[in-house]
């Protein structure tokens, strides 16, 4: 009897133990955690305000309402990729070669790929103003040319001395009509842009023999200034590697301005046999419907000409106010719009 009762505890046993295992092999599998693309078709953001907004107290929130550190952020939304500018000595000190090695550091860290964006100024950069740093101000040609190499290469080695490769440099901002005026306006001396330009390019060959070279003008759906400016540079033997371009449409011009801008991108990969890049866009962050579906257009259309590296969104962290800038992809709360999801696609 006692031999009986032990078989039958043992047969029990054995049942229970079977039953279980079978019980786990009907059990989901873990998710496989997401294994992000850092390679490929860049989708990023320019997020050079970010350690002011940090300093001023701004605090980003993800979809559940977490303080989420933003760069990590926005590798979680499908971003791959950063964009920081760099000022010569700006008065406040914010974007200055060394504001612009933490945030580079803290991206390079996260594994994204980072575009160094070379202003050669004090300050903004832009269509409406090109001015020189107030420390180049009265120098010859001959020495603003050694300026611009000496500070590109200044600027590289210290990234390079802290293990940092940028995939892309820009060498000027928006340079539609050239950039330090009036020396290198492009208009009155294109000659003399395409000279600065190249002592630019040397110089970020010189430190990062792969890195890639943009030259970035602003309107990228207009074609005929695209044309002028690189036929420019072409005859007076301007050097680049990519062509960047902005486009900042509203909420019922998007359409037309993302067809002009493929078939200025077609032009300019058969004109000039060279990559493509969008280094700025945005819209109204309120109108986070129609930002999501002129991304979502604009991303999927470049994605597919091989000529096309990617898509940087301008500052998408901005919100509340910060700046009277209203282009930003999040709302007054700190968390990311609908137009952010476009990234993940």
């Amino acid at each position: 009897m006692k031999i009986q009762k032990i078989t039958i505890l043992l047969f029990s046993f054995i049942f229970l133990f079977v039953s279980c295992d079978n019980n786990d092999d009907n059990k989901p599998l873990p998710e496989k955690p997401v294994v992000e693309d850092m390679s490929g078709f860049a989708k990023g953001a320019d997020v050079s305000w970010l350690t002011e907004m940090e300093s001023a107290g701004i605090l980003f929130y993800n979809a559940e309402g977490n303080k989420t550190e933003c760069m990590s952020l926005l590798k979680s939304l499908g971003m791959n990729s950063i964009r920081l500018r760099v000022w010569v000595n700006p008065t406040d000190g914010w974007c200055n070669k060394t504001d612009m090695l933490i945030k580079a550091k803290r991206a390079n860290d996260l594994g994204m790929r980072i575009l160094v964006d070379f202003h050669y100024s004090d300050s903004w950069a832009d269509p409406s103003k090109q001015s020189k740093p107030a420390s180049w101000e009265n120098l010859s040609f001959d020495d603003l040319c050694l300026a611009v190499k000496d500070h590109t290469t200044e600027v590289l080695t210290a990234l390079n001395n802290w293990g940092i490769s940028p995939e892309w440099v820009q060498v000027g901002n928006e340079t539609g009509n050239g950039m330090l005026w009036s020396d290198g306006k492009a208009d009155e001396n294109m000659a003399q842009y395409a000279s600065l330009t190249n002592y630019g390019y040397d110089a970020v060959k010189a430190v990062f023999p792969e890195a890639k070279v943009v030259v970035h003008l602003q309107e990228g759906n207009k074609n005929s200034k695209f044309r002028w400016l690189f036929d420019g540079l072409k005859n007076n033997g301007g050097k680049w590697d990519v062509i960047g371009m902005s486009l900042y449409p509203e909420s019922d011009t998007w359409q037309n301005m993302n067809d002009d801008l493929i078939s200025n991108i077609n032009d300019m990969v058969s004109r000039y046999a060279c990559e493509i890049m969008i280094c700025e866009t945005g819209m109204n962050w309120d109108g986070e419907d129609a930002a999501y579906n002129f991304l979502s257009d604009l991303i999927t259309r470049t994605k597919a000409i091989d000529s096309c590296l990617g898509v940087f969104y301008w500052e998408p962290q901005c919100y509340n106010g910060w700046k009277e800038y209203q282009k930003g992809a999040f709302d007054e709360a700190g968390y990311p719009t609908k137009a952010m999801d476009a990234f993940s696609r």
